[in-house]
Parts: structure tokens; C-alpha cells; sequence
């Protein structure tokens, strides 16, 4: 994979995920950060289940979209910001384990845009069950700098 020339990457991530204050409301933690790839780590609690006692898949969808969103970021210049146009998931199982961690990866990046990956896994009893996987397209916007 085309590597970064930004040796700050993993900063400016960290940084961004901070200010997206929509994983500190679901309590989502970003727990690994390399070139074209991203961890982020959920705790199932009371407040983002659905009624079956479940994560709800929009929060699935949430924590799949940032995890491979930042793992696009990883690739990009400083001077540039990532952009989610498209993404395309399938919940394959429940949601269901003591915490959720989503898997981001870089599949083909690009100048203006990048494919991404993400696979969310359901942790209970120290076993990891794929309970989604999606599919991403990243608009990189040269110049652009976050709020």
C-alpha cells in the first residue's frame, strides 16, 4: 500500500477523533492506529441497545464508518480531510458481547478517492464473533482542514 509522507499521521487522528464528539456519546474508543489501518472499541451498555438487548446497528454503522474512515486518513496529507460518500454494510450476527471492536483498513487508496474495509466483532467470553462487515468509499478533500 502507497504509504503516508505525513509523520504525524497518528496524531492528527487522534485529534480528530476527539473532536467527533458522536463516539464520546456512544463511549467508542480508538484503541489502534497504524498506516492504513484503525481500531476502535465499544462497550456494550444499556445506551446503545436496541430492544432485543443488542447493539443497534446504526451504532454498529457508526463505529464501522469512523474506524475505516480514520484508516483512510492514515494515507492522506497533512493538508488534507477524509470524507465518507458511500458505504455499504452487512450485519451477518447480533451485536451482542461485552464490547464491539471495529477493524477499519485501507483496500485502495487513492487521490481523491479510497476504498476502505471494516469488520466489527462481537467480544464475549474473550472469543470474537463477525457480526458486521462494510464496504467504503473516502472522498479526500486536498486542502481542507476539519472544524
Amino acid at each position: 500500500m502507497k504509504t503516508n509522507t505525513d509523520p504525524h499521521f497518528a496524531e492528527r487522528i487522534h485529534a480528530s477523533f476527539e473532536r467527533q464528539h458522536a463516539m464520546a456519546l456512544i463511549r467508542a474508543s480508538l484503541s489502534a492506529v497504524e498506516p492504513g489501518r484503525v481500531e476502535i472499541r465499544l462497550p456494550h451498555w444499556s445506551g446503545v441497545e436496541q430492544q432485543h438487548g443488542f447493539v443497534h446497528g446504526g451504532v454498529v454503522g457508526m463505529i464501522a464508518d469512523s474506524a475505516a474512515g480514520y484508516a483512510a486518513m492514515s494515507v492522506v496529507p497533512a493538508n488534507a480531510s477524509v470524507l465518507t460518500v458511500e458505504y455499504k454494510m452487512n450485519l451477518v450476527a447480533p451485536a451482542d458481547g461485552e464490547h464491539l471492536i471495529a477493524r477499519g483498513k485501507v483496500v485502495r487508496p487513492g487521490r481523491t478517492l479510497i476504498v476502505t474495509q471494516a469488520e466489527v466483532f462481537a467480544v464475549g467470553e474473550g472469543r470474537e464473533t463477525l457480526c458486521a462487515l462494510m464496504q467504503q468509499t473516502i472522498m479526500v478533500m486536498h486542502g481542507k482542514a476539519e472544524k
